[in-house]
Order: structure tokens, then sequence, then C-alpha cells
């Protein structure tokens, strides 16, 4: 792997627009001022590798970085060449720790909490009431894990962890996204007392806090993802009055060569490629004005390897300008 060990990739920064800090080096102090940041996009678009690649650049700057993912196939570990979480606390590299998380069974443990006599948090635990209540009600699983990122940054983090500087969610696709920051304000409405509701308000009230919560969007340049991610930015300025301190798009076809011959039809299709793309990044930026960094695409399998290129992309773009 070349220098820089595992790191994410982001080519180089466009940066549209004035608002949200007019260069690089501002998105970089932003993201190194945050102590939760939610990472968000279409499925496939590579959200999982852009997590690992930041939280990993982070980790090299010495924050303490702890990388969260709730998705059941745990892709977190292929990418940083780890044993599966399995719930524990996985250290991936030096400053970098990854972990999976099972909302329903962090529902479980406020359960286990808040009784704490066994026989009680059986009978609860056992109950159907329960079971209908931890399925159904909305916004309850994500508050729930937002709620351990909540500990974690305040100090409350298993002694392999005590305290990250920042934790980062590997979140669900976009179209989920924007239910995910919500969840907890709309718990916090809903259940007004009780242990539930006090977590949930003071979650709510993190994830206001533009000095220590932000997120990144990530997405290609093809039509069905940047339509998604625009309808996000647009459900995000109208129920969260707020956007992403960056997007990202990933796998961007770079500039193709002159077609060689008149029937050099995979040199033709590179071309066709790279037009959707650059089609695609200016309906973005009519889109939005704040920063947006490309990724290049890359002709390297998800794991480890593409970690540490993006990463060094990253670097490059973020600490040499």
């Amino acid at each position: 792997m070349r220098k820089g060990g595992i790191f994410a990739a982001l080519s180089h920064a466009k940066l549209p627009g004035d608002s949200m800090g007019a260069d690089q080096t501002n998105v970089l102090a932003r993201l190194d001022q945050l102590q939760l940041l939610v990472v968000t996009g279409k499925g496939g678009v590579g959200k999982s590798t852009v997590t690992a690649a930041l939280g990993a650049h982070l980790a090299n700057r010495g924050r303490k970085v702890l990388l969260i993912e709730v998705d059941p196939r745990e892709n977190l570990h292929q990418l940083l060449d780890t044993p599966p979480s399995g719930g524990e606390i996985v250290e991936a590299a030096s400053n970098l720790w990854l972990q999976h998380l099972d909302p329903r069974e962090l529902l479980d443990d406020l359960v286990r909490e808040k009784l704490k006599v066994g026989a009680l948090v059986r009978k609860v635990l056992a109950s159907p009431v329960h079971l209908h209540f931890t399925e159904g009600a909305p916004g309850l699983k994500q508050t729930a894990v937002f709620g351990r990122a909540l500990r974690m940054v305040e100090g409350h983090g298993p002694k392999e962890l005590r305290r990250p500087d920042v934790v980062i969610l590997d979140a669900p696709a976009s179209g989920h996204g924007i239910a995910w920051m919500a969840a907890p304000q709309l718990v916090s409405e809903v259940i007004s007392s009780g242990p539930i509701g006090k977590m949930a308000a003071e979650i709510a009230a993190f994830l206001a806090d533009r000095e220590r919560f932000g997120s990144i969007v990530v997405t290609t340049a093809e039509e069905m993802p940047v339509q998604e991610v625009l309808e996000l930015l647009e459900a995000m300025r109208t129920r969260l009055d707020r956007g992403p301190e960056l997007v990202v798009v990933n796998s961007v076809y770079p500039p193709a060569p002159k077609p060689r011959t008149r029937d050099d039809g995979a040199t033709r299709l590179w071309i066709r490629r790279r037009q959707v793309n650059e089609a695609e990044l200016a309906r973005l930026v009519a889109g939005f004005d704040g920063p947006i960094a490309e990724i290049p695409l890359e002709p390297i399998d998800a794991g480890p390897v593409l970690v540490g290129v993006v990463g060094e992309h990253l670097t490059d773009a973020f600490e040499d300008r």
C-alpha cells in the first residue's frame, strides 16, 4: 500500500459558491471540530468506502475515531481488513476503531440498564408489547443508535475505547438518511417523559448543535443517485434547516483520450460515461452551493487497497493545498 496507510479518497475538491466555507481548509477545520458525523448516500455509491477513508484520514490527523455501522452485512471490517465486529469494538489501525451495532439490541440494553432486576428484565424483554413497541415505534431504533454514539463521545464507552474524539456513523442509504437525522426530534415530541423521552430530547439537542454534529452525503455522477441527493438536500433544508458539510462524488470517470480508430468502441463508451458524469455534476452544482469533492474512478476492488488509495487523494486534497 502506498504512503498514508488505510485512507479514503477525495481526488480534488471543487467548491461552487461561497457558502459553508470558501476552501478546502475550512472544510477540513469543520470536520476536525465535529464529535458525530453521519455519512449517507444511495446504495452502491461507495458510501462505506468513503466512511472508512474519512475515518482513517481523521485518525491520521491524531483524532481518536470510532466508525459505527448498522448494516447486518458488516461491510467496514472487510474494507479495513479486520475481524467482524459482532457488536464488539475492534481496533483497525492507530486511532481508528470500528463497531457494528444492532439497534434492537440497544433497545434491549436500555431495558436492562433501567430495570436492573433480572426477573423483571426477562419478563419485559419477552413481552409482546415490548417487541411490538420496539419494532413499530417510528424513529426509536435510530434514536437508540444515536444514544450509544452520544454516550461514547461523552466518555461513557467501554475500556477498549473510553472516549473517542469523533464517532462516524455509516448510515443506511440516503432514502432513509433524513429519517435517521430527524428521528430523535420525532421521538422526543411523541414521548415526552421517562428514560426514552429524556434520551431522545438530549440527542435531538445534540444533533441540532452545529458545533458538534454534521453530515456528509456520498453519490456518483449518475442520474438517479444525483436526483436522490438533490431530494435529500431539500429535505435537510426544510426539516433540519441545514445542509451537509460536504457532498462527495465518487467514481468519476477521468477525461477520456481520443479514440484510436473509428471502431474504438471502448474509448467511445468511456467518452460517453464522462459526458454523463459532467452533466450530472453540473446538475448537482446547480442544486447545492456547498463544498463538492470528486473522487476519481479507480480500477481497484473494494478493500483496504482502495481505501488506502482514496485516502491518499483525500490527504492531498485537504493538506497539500
